[in-house]
């Protein structure tokens, strides 16, 4: 049994009664190595003796401007230097937990980028075992339950990814799932078919990211070229009331991230953020945070901004975080007892 949730964050105040921005939800769109905060970095740079081409944290923070995905990818893999050690992996991955439980997040489905570790000496045992060590106990630690995703980098080939692939499957690694990530716009699903039907024949979970910088055919292509169970982002279905139509019509998840969408100018500003108009069409989205650390917001944040822009009510927070639950992967037990305390969290909030 989980402990009891706690929340030490901002409130609102309803009538008589105080809520938090923020409801318990699951996290379905975080990539790990995008939680590693400037100060973790030079931590660790100091930890394995790594001369970093910053003097300190300001020059470092200062790069933190995005003109788009790929400036953002070319600092992300830069910083992802200072992770040599399954220590480094799991100090990594504890923060972001401690980091997430304390604004509200009961479950995550976390995602790790093993070829970007592998491709730089690290063995895929250490990167693996690392992340997953600090998730073994997540549970009891912080209250968060969590299953571990593999997400491939489309900007490399197929066969790169069947090659790791196919190694996690030999090392009996405890992955859930796999997804794909990375340079979107020319690297179409359509690439990565015989990885899919792979990760389908081991029954592992299959998700895809399609849709943020890509147009709304690439949703398509996820759907019915790779027989994704979820859309990561997908807000570009918003450009064709067919792709809306049949996404409502089968519930497909989306896991939209508003801050970083925002941060690497898929869209200008949050006001301008096709969430509102998602929810309002019947899609079913969550709110998530991606790589927060980069992107300015953890999933409390993305909620308190959202709340501040768009006017979200206690109802469409609450939707927003069923949404969540019921689009996981978690088991059936354990999202009972999360869409319980979502519905403890509206109580709270006398709506």
């Amino acid at each position: 049994m989980s402990p009891a949730w706690s929340y030490a964050g901002r409130v609102e105040t309803f009538g008589e009664t105080t809520t938090t921005a923020a409801p318990p939800v699951a996290e379905l769109h975080l990539h790990i190595e995008g939680t590693l905060q400037p100060e973790l970095i030079f931590a660790l740079a100091e930890r394995n003796g790594i001369e970093l081409p910053y003097a300190d944290l300001n020059e470092l923070r200062a790069k933190y401007e995005f003109t788009d995905l790929q400036s953002f990818l070319d600092l992300y893999y830069a910083n992802m230097a200072v992770l040599r050690t399954e220590e480094d992996f799991a100090d990594m991955t504890r923060a972001y937990l401690a980091r997430a439980a304390a604004g509200g997040v009961r479950h995550v489905e976390v995602m790790m980028d093993p070829q970007a570790h592998v491709s730089r000496g690290v063995p895929l045992e250490t990167c693996v075992n690392g992340v997953a060590s600090a998730l073994a106990t997540s549970a009891e630690e912080f209250g968060v339950s969590t299953l571990l995703i593999a997400a491939f980098l489309r900007d490399l080939s197929e066969e790169s990814a069947l090659e790791v692939l196919e190694h996690l499957i030999a090392l009996e690694a405890p992955i859930a799932g796999i997804g794909l990530d990375s340079a979107e716009v020319g690297n179409p699903p359509s690439k990565f078919e015989r990885l899919y039907r792979r990760a389908a024949e081991a029954g592992l979970h299959r998700i895809a990211h399609a849709g943020e910088e890509g147009p709304a055919a690439y949703i398509t292509e996820a759907l019915d070229l790779l027989g994704v169970e979820r859309i990561d982002h997908g807000i570009r279905c918003m450009d064709d009331p067919a792709v809306v139509e049949r996404l409502v019509a089968e519930q497909v998840p989306l896991t939209v991230c508003p801050l970083s969408n925002v941060r690497l100018r898929a869209v200008d500003t949050l006001a301008d953020h096709p969430l509102p108009a998602m929810l309002a069409a019947g899609l079913n989205v969550s709110v998530n945070s991606d790589d927060p650390a980069y992107f300015g917001g953890y999933v409390d944040d993305n909620f308190e901004q959202l709340v501040a822009i768009h006017g979200f009510s206690v109802a469409q927070r609450a939707t927003l975080a069923a949404n969540s639950i019921r689009s996981s992967f978690a088991d059936e037990a354990r999202k009972g007892e999360l869409l319980e305390a979502v519905a403890e969290w509206v109580r709270g909030a006398g709506e």
